[in-house]
């Protein structure tokens, strides 16, 4: 039995971003990628630059997924990006969408932590 669609969403952010964004793409990317965040071209080899440069500009870099939903060939995760250890970071939602098994599309929403809050209840 293959992995589900969430098993798969979550193998390929963490893979890329824990410094492997290559495997992550042969593992789990398409013949296309749709990308939609507007600062980022389509296709494989603009992810993996993008995720290369991103950690090199930041080698303490940590993504830690705090949910993953899916329904249907659509997952979303909530994730909080660290880029420097101690330093707020970034709070993420991404939708991804999967053909046959493979993710194919792919939008974000990204906000950063501010240090002080309103309330207490924490962006995530």
């Amino acid at each position: 039995m293959g992995l589900t669609n969430k098993q798969i969403v979550t193998d390929f952010y963490q893979t890329a971003f824990d410094g492997n964004p290559a495997k992550a793409v042969a593992d789990h990317l398409g013949d296309h990628y749709i990308q939609h965040n507007p600062q980022a071209p389509d296709g494989p080899e603009a992810f993996i630059g993008f995720v290369e440069w991103l950690r090199g500009e930041n080698p303490d870099l940590q993504l830690n997924i705090k949910q993953v939903i899916a329904e249907g060939d659509i997952v979303v995760t909530h994730s909080e990006l660290v880029l420097r250890a101690g330093q707020p970071g970034r709070a993420l939602a991404d939708i991804f969408r999967l053909e046959n098994g493979k993710i194919v599309e792919h939008w974000d929403v990204v906000q950063d932590i501010p240090a002080e809050s309103a309330n207490n209840n924490g962006m995530f």
